[in-house]
């Protein structure tokens, strides 16, 4: 079996028995993914708990990076391990980040994951610790940017340049599809293609490298569905692409 759900934030109380009793019936063969923003983000005790918790659980942890994700932790932290003919960064046990660009075959499924997503609460910028002479003055000017009710983060502490994918990453999830022919399964991210963006924004989403970049795969690839997260919300949009929040739905 296979679940599918959307962005988590290190909130992981959705896989609780009462909320999820389906993973009654599963077992560590069995797996569940997240489109992103899974929520890595400073080691502290509650994550340690709440990420030990999940390792627990009866299933597999799946998930693609979003933009919500310490990437520091990310690509440093973690071991990187073969994983259903793809690569993978083992979290725990039974926890894994799916790595850009790869292929998986999981339960008899060839699954195409790339993660990544441009943020959208950064209007006003990116507060950087690096541009102040002393730790006093970047305090104070992020004292002024949070009274100003700017939109902003703050670089290596809640934002990180990594959310994008590089170029490179991008050319080798079309050089992995291409070896399958550009033919695969289910496509797991965590933002979607911009033409579907546009079916569902209004406008309120722009185009980006990554929206763009996932118009050439959905172009060039057959698949039967696109699962992602990003935009808090569960709809189906036409019948390939499947938005996922909150809602945990079977896909094998």
């Amino acid at each position: 079996m296979i679940y599918c759900t959307g962005d988590t934030h290190g909130d992981w109380t959705r896989f609780s028995a009462d909320i999820f009793p389906e993973q009654k019936e599963m077992s560590r063969d069995d797996f569940v993914i997240i489109c992103g923003d899974f929520g890595l983000w400073h080691d502290t005790d509650e994550e340690r708990h709440w990420l030990n918790w999940l390792n627990d659980k009866p299933f597999t942890t799946l998930f693609v990076d979003g933009n919500h994700e310490n990437y520091t932790r990310l690509n440093n932290e973690f071991e990187v391990v073969d994983f259903y003919s793809g690569k993978a960064h083992k979290i725990r046990d039974n926890i894994y980040h799916l790595m850009r660009g790869y292929l998986f075959d999981i339960c008899g499924k060839k699954i195409f994951a790339f993660g990544g997503a441009r943020s959208h609460d950064i209007d006003d910028g990116i507060l950087d610790p690096a541009d102040f002479e002393t730790s006093k003055e970047f305090k104070d000017e992020l004292k002024r940017w949070t009274k100003a009710n700017k939109f902003f983060r703050v670089n290596n502490v809640s934002w990180w340049k990594e959310e994008m994918p590089s170029t490179e990453e991008m050319e080798f999830g079309l050089k992995s599809l291409a070896e399958h022919n550009f033919d695969v399964d289910f496509i797991i991210t965590h933002c979607c293609p911009q033409q579907v963006v546009a079916m569902f924004s209004g406008g309120c989403y722009k185009a980006d490298e990554l929206t763009e970049y996932f118009d050439v795969v959905t172009e060039k690839t057959k698949f039967k569905k696109w699962f992602f997260g990003h935009y808090h919300d569960n709809r189906h949009i036409m019948s390939e692409y499947v938005m996922l929040y909150e809602q945990i739905i079977r896909i094998v």
